[in-house]
């Protein structure tokens, strides 16, 4: 099919299900991955994942990362960091247990089990995001239920370094050493450099007041720290993130007349229908084209086995996180549900394992799945928790 005929019916047809999964409160990851899935091989075959369809879909997940930094709140973290990080620290570790266990009982190996373990670990920041808009809760939970998915985030960055590095061909003492300190260096220097250019540099205040400058700088910026972290041997959604991350921190800015919140908000805005209307939805509907296991391999016990990981993981692990600093039964469970949400960054994670061999269709497969389910379930089973613990 012709590629501008495969990219319209791809986009009509997201959006469209998008528009009708909002009446019912379906995130719209799931109708976009849900498209790709209907339309490409593993169902009616219409449209195959081609080479221009995959160099958008990259460019829209560098996108996505920048949009991610962008949205991020960095002085969400410091209102409760301790607890923020044993919270996220916690849940990482029994998501990564429960999920290494889980695959390497269904007998993946050793490498599919990691990969999927550093894969269940992260927590979706917009599906927890989403569920505190929607429910009222407690300002001390919802504060570390967004330090926690910040961190988690930052976590995240760091194990996408490490999944790159396994990538290239394993790891040893030496060198998991060294690539430790390299992933942390880059962040610490590019967030250290933040703190003076967006935080307290007069100089930067003529680029924000001239919002077509501020984008082309994001864009520069974003596309300068994606090629570096690529050079140090990270991967390039690493650098994309953390250019709309030190970008976010204008809002720590002191100025009186509040123009930089402003301009970072017009800008997020102008970014925001690009975005999410084009380059985000295309990257989750290639997600859904790729997706092309054996119909006979797909195995359902894998994919409750997974999701019952992926859930108690970060119930067990925040929760138990939320309890070491006194907080009641009743707020450590609403964390730990809070927390389970799966979603971009996931897929992100999911479509590199498959490209680099890491992982197989059926568990590429499975795990897309477990997202999409966690994604859908988590906004219910919080909200259902919540009038259940009022009455």
């Amino acid at each position: 099919m012709d590629f501008l005929a495969a990219l319209a019916i791809l986009l009509v047809t997201a959006k469209s299900i998008e528009w009708a999964f909002e009446r019912v409160e379906i995130h719209p990851i799931i109708a976009h991955v849900l498209t790709g899935i209907l339309l490409g091989p593993f169902v009616l075959g219409v449209i195959e994942p081609t080479e221009e369809l995959e160099v958008l879909a990259e460019f829209g997940l560098i996108m996505m990362m920048l949009y991610m930094g962008l949205t991020s709140n960095f002085s969400a973290i410091a209102q409760n960091t301790k607890k923020a990080v044993v919270v996220a620290g916690l849940g990482v570790a029994f998501s990564f247990f429960l999920g290494f266990a889980t695959v390497y009982l269904f007998g993946k190996g050793v490498t599919a089990a990691i990969f999927i373990g550093v894969t269940l670990g992260n927590t979706a920041i917009e599906v927890t995001s989403g569920v505190l808009v929607k429910e009222r809760v407690k300002r001390e939970v919802s504060s570390i239920l967004m330090g926690a998915a910040f961190a988690d985030d930052i976590m995240a960055v760091y194990l996408i370094g490490v999944i790159t590095a396994l990538a290239s061909g394993g790891l040893d003492v030496l060198s998991f050493g060294i690539l430790t300190v390299k992933i942390f260096a880059f962040i610490a220097v590019t967030l250290l450099i933040s703190e003076y250019v967006f935080k307290r540099a007069r100089w930067f205040y003529s680029i924000v007041r001239n919002l077509n400058v501020f984008f082309t700088f994001t864009l520069i910026l974003t596309f300068a720290l994606a090629i570096i972290a690529e050079k140090v041997g990270l991967n390039q959604i690493i650098g994309a993130y953390l250019a709309g991350l030190t970008i976010s921190r204008l809002r720590e800015r002191k100025d009186p007349l509040v123009v930089t919140r402003i301009k970072l908000n017009e800008l997020i805005n102008d970014l925001q229908v690009v975005l999410t209307e084009f380059f985000i939805p295309l990257f989750f509907i290639y997600v859904g084209l790729m997706f092309n296991p054996p119909l006979a391999d797909i195995s359902l016990a894998l994919i409750a086995a997974l999701y019952l990981a992926a859930v108690l993981g970060k119930l067990l692990g925040c929760g138990l996180g939320a309890r070491l600093f006194g907080l009641s039964w009743r707020d450590a469970v609403t964390i730990g549900i809070g927390m389970g949400g799966r979603g971009s960054l996931e897929l992100a994670i999911l479509t590199f394992g498959l490209s680099a061999g890491l992982i197989d269709q059926v568990l590429f497969a499975s795990v897309i799945a477990v997202s999409m389910l966690t994604a859908l379930t988590t906004p219910v089973f919080f909200k259902t928790y919540l009038k259940r613990a009022k009455a």
